[in-house]
């Protein structure tokens, strides 16, 4: 039996959380309260991986496709799945289903970047041969690119399944004993001639629950391994566009060091620039670094729940994935490292260049006030020159005007002579002039002083 009677698919919310009985179906209310919205997801979850009720000998393959979360495409494929079945499809919003197939059942699941569909189906004992056909045959639409394959087989342990170990390669052979002894598992992490990674489990006596849980483990484990390490090519690629990024940064900060003048406007314009490619390339590698380190974080969980004892002349999975994941990990690490690192240089580089182009502002600036301080001097005395002139030019038009009136009154006046008048005028014009032109000058130089005050 690979599903207990009396249960069925019950689907909570968006999701379809496996099988549960019909009275745990979560409602909208509490004793008749409403709910909170998000009660149902928030329950749910806990229930969003249910593991599948095996028995052995059984077939599993699973198949993981890059999706980058789209789910329009796993809905058109759920749905040409589903009316090929004759069933209802999932609903749109939903993130697992799971339907009959012959004797078996296929499961679908949705992941951040990636979705999974899984069979599995009873085995011949004696050749191994599944007994119900693939769902992923030629009418079969893949959402996306696939990025793991695996074939898990599951046999009742005994001396001739163990023989089954041989055909594993031995120089990557990962060989343990799990469960407390009631379950071995064997993998050498190669791909078959259809690019599956081959799993066998044994087992003695384990509950369907058991056996569904630890096929997970080890599913999930080939899946997020193979995740993890998509993160390496990028790392591998950035290394040396990082290292010619460091040596340019290097003779940036040479040539600042220089004894002569250097240009600082171009130099600065260089580190932006610089500063530029690099954030450019930490964007873009930011979230593979991140679901690369995520990934590593459930392998390892996964491998430390297994909780491996090793065959005797055989690596643990655990073991072998530590020499070979752990370095490519630690590649990503130190690559994220180098870019954190050469950004807090740049920027130090930076702000520093920034301050002796602001020092160099400011003494063109100095210079650029002296120079406006001479002229503002020059045009002082220019002033006052003219004002002399002025005080002369209007005094004699006033002196003009005095000798014009001294001319017009000698017919009334004949004691008074023109000329003597005129000469008398002139420097009482003088004066008078002067005085006003100095009177408007001190109202002036008392708003000026006025509007400045205003200004503090």
């Amino acid at each position: 039996m690979s599903q207990q009677q009396g249960e069925k698919l019950v689907t909570i919310g968006a999701d379809s959380i496996g099988t549960l009985p019909p009275e745990t179906l979560i409602t909208g209310s509490i004793l008749g309260f409403p709910a909170h919205d998000g009660r149902a997801g928030a329950l749910g979850e806990v229930h969003a991986r249910p593991h599948a009720l095996l028995e052995a000998p059984r077939l599993i393959i699973q198949l993981s496709f890059m999706t980058e979360g789209g789910s329009a495409v796993d809905q058109a494929v759920l749905a040409d799945l589903s009316r090929r079945l004759g069933v209802a499809p999932p609903q749109a919003n939903a993130r697992h289903h799971a339907m009959k197939w012959g004797k078996g059942t296929l499961r679908w699941e949705r992941h951040t970047e990636f979705s999974s569909y899984q069979w599995d189906c009873p085995i011949s004992p004696r050749t191994g041969k599944p007994l119900e056909e693939s769902p992923f045959g030629n009418g079969f639409s893949p959402p996306g690119t696939a990025i793991s394959g695996t074939r898990v087989e599951i046999r009742k342990w005994s001396s001739a399944t163990e023989k089954l170990v041989g055909a594993f390669d031995p120089a990557s052979l990962g060989y343990s004993v799990v469960e407390g002894g009631r379950a071995a598992v064997a993998t050498d992490f190669r791909q078959d001639g259809d690019g599956l990674t081959r799993i066998l489990i044994l087992e003695k006596d384990l509950a369907p629950a058991r056996i569904g849980a630890l096929s997970q483990r080890l599913i999930d484990i080939e899946t997020y391994r193979t995740l993890a390490m998509l993160g390496l090519p990028l790392a591998q690629s950035l290394s040396p566009r990082l290292r010619r990024m460091e040596d340019r940064l290097a003779a940036l900060t040479a040539r600042m060091r220089q004894r002569e003048k250097h240009d600082s406007r171009k130099l600065l314009s260089e580190l932006t620039e610089l500063a530029a490619d690099l954030e450019a390339d930490a964007a873009a590698s930011l979230y593979r670094f991140g679901a690369s380190r995520a990934y590593h974080g459930i392998v390892e969980e996964r491998l430390e729940t297994l909780n491996e004892a090793p065959m005797a002349g055989y690596e643990t999975w655990a073991v072998f994935l530590q020499r070979r994941v752990a370095p490519a990990m630690r590649t990503c690490r130190s690559v994220e490292e180098r870019q954190a690192n050469l950004s807090r240089k740049l920027t130090r580089a930076t702000n520093l260049l920034r301050s002796w182009v602001d020092v160099e502002v400011e003494r063109q600036n100095r210079d650029l006030l002296a120079s406006m301080n001479r002229r503002a001097q020059l045009q002082l005395r220019l002033q006052q020159t003219v004002e002399g002139l002025s005080v002369a030019a209007i005094s004699y038009y006033v002196v003009g005007l005095v000798g014009y009136v001294a001319k017009g009154a000698k017919p009334a006046l004949p004691g008074i002579s023109s000329e003597v008048v005129t000469a008398a005028a002139v420097p009482v014009a003088v004066l008078c002039i002067w005085l006003l032109v100095r009177r408007i000058r001190r109202r002036h130089a008392r708003d000026d002083a006025g509007i400045g005050t205003e200004a503090d």
